[in-house]
């Protein structure tokens, strides 16, 4: 893994800072710092417009192989690109679920077909995507899917039927990937399928769930007879759970960059903060930004080091099963830090309609970063049982 960067990089650098700056401007520069965790609803339809910009440079999937449309970044200059959009206050992306998860699953399991239908449309920004994986009832047990698939001979079509939950931003996708058991009969990890389906059908119903924030990020989206053609399953039924591993393995890689960007928005503003209010002259305050500081720090390099053993399925070298557990434990430190150094204003609001500022959000948005996703204890049940190879959790 290298830690310092080429004048082709520097040059490269240059080129995404200087358009950043060109561009964000304008109808878009209400956007700046805007899209984060806890802020995701905001400006949607400017956000969509913004994605079709960076389509327009060619900042969209900047990651994928010139083939598809990527731009084939190497591991350094994605990292680049994303440290460039986090200085510039570039808003958080609509597309990344598209962009950073669906298109590189599509990429590496799916079909000719599938990657000629769907890959425009995310390389574009004209088309984005949620994700169908949790599932009420089955906590923190990815495998615990009751999400049916049944092939319908007469219609030559996937028939679904379930529900998905914790669904971020299913109210503004255009298709979701959804885990479902193709073969009834089955239990845990077998038997289920990895299916694309699309969200504006009869069938399909997205019900907002109201946050702790007073907002609504993510839905209850139900799957009742939906329909999804017969080519629009990406591996053979059965596969869904490799599929879905190897999604998860991009979404602890690339993705990353892309969510410490925001991170890093996040510990600025905390840090002005403390500035500005004087609570930066208190020893242990200050003692937390730096530990915040450093903590980031290490989560870069060790996505960098995820990367450097990215072999292109999702699959990514051991330490990527920290990941999850490093970052949801530093966010929510990071909220509470927020909180501390707003003081007692942390807990006024001032007037209706009782609008909370970013860094309240920021707190109470970090209160689920350690539930959802996997809990931190599922997350050292992972870590144990598949990193460092020790006896799975007595089950009684």
């Amino acid at each position: 893994m290298k830690l310092q960067f080429s004048e082709k990089d520097e040059a490269f650098r240059a080129e995404i800072a200087g358009w950043l700056k060109d561009n964000l401007t304008g109808e878009f520069a209400q956007l700046k710092f805007r899209g984060g965790p806890g802020d995701e609803h905001m400006f949607p339809e400017e956000r969509k417009r913004w994605e079709q910009k960076l389509a327009e440079g060619r900042w969209t999937c900047v990651g994928w192989p010139e083939q598809y449309g990527g731009r084939g970044l190497s591991i350094e200059q994605q990292v680049i690109f994303y440290e460039e959009y986090a200085r510039a206050g570039a808003p958080g992306r609509m597309g990344h679920i598209g962009d950073g998860l669906a298109g590189p699953t599509i990429i590496a399991f799916g079909s000719e077909e599938q990657k000629a239908k769907y890959l425009p449309g995310i390389l574009a920004g004209t088309e984005f995507w949620c994700q169908g994986y949790s599932e009420p009832g089955a906590g923190s047990d990815l495998a615990n899917v009751k999400t049916k698939a049944r092939f319908d001979e007469a219609s030559g079509k996937w028939i679904i039927n379930g529900q998905k939950v914790w669904t971020s931003l299913a109210h503004e996708s255009e298709y979701c990937f959804v885990v479902a058991r193709t073969d009834p009969d089955s239990v845990a990890h077998k038997g289920l399928g990895f299916f694309l389906v699309k969200m504006d059908q009869p069938g399909v119903t997205v019900r907002p769930i109201e946050q702790i924030t007073g907002t609504s990020e993510f839905n209850e989206v139900f799957f009742d007879d939906a329909e999804c053609d017969a080519g629009d399953i990406v591996g053979e039924p059965g596969d869904g759970w490799k599929v879905a591993m190897g999604l998860l393995g991009f979404e602890r890689g690339v993705s990353t960059l892309g969510q410490q960007m925001a991170f890093q928005n996040e510990l600025d503003e905390v840090v002005k903060l403390a500035r500005e209010n004087g609570a930066a002259e208190d020893p242990q305050i200050r003692q937390r930004l730096a530990q915040a500081h450093i903590g980031l720090k290490l989560m870069r390099y060790n996505s960098m080091r995820m990367l450097s053993g990215d072999k292109g399925d999702g699959s990514l070298q051991k330490e990527a099963l920290i990941y999850k557990l490093y970052w949801a434990s530093w966010h929510r430190d990071l909220g509470e830090l927020a909180v501390d150094i707003m003081g007692p204003e942390a807990n006024i609001l001032p007037e209706a309609p009782y609008e909370l500022n970013r860094l309240q959000s920021l707190f109470l948005f970090t209160r689920s970063d350690t539930i959802y996703g996997g809990t931190n204890q599922i997350q050292r049940n992972i870590i144990a049982e598949r990193g460092l190879g020790m006896p799975k959790e007595p089950k009684w």
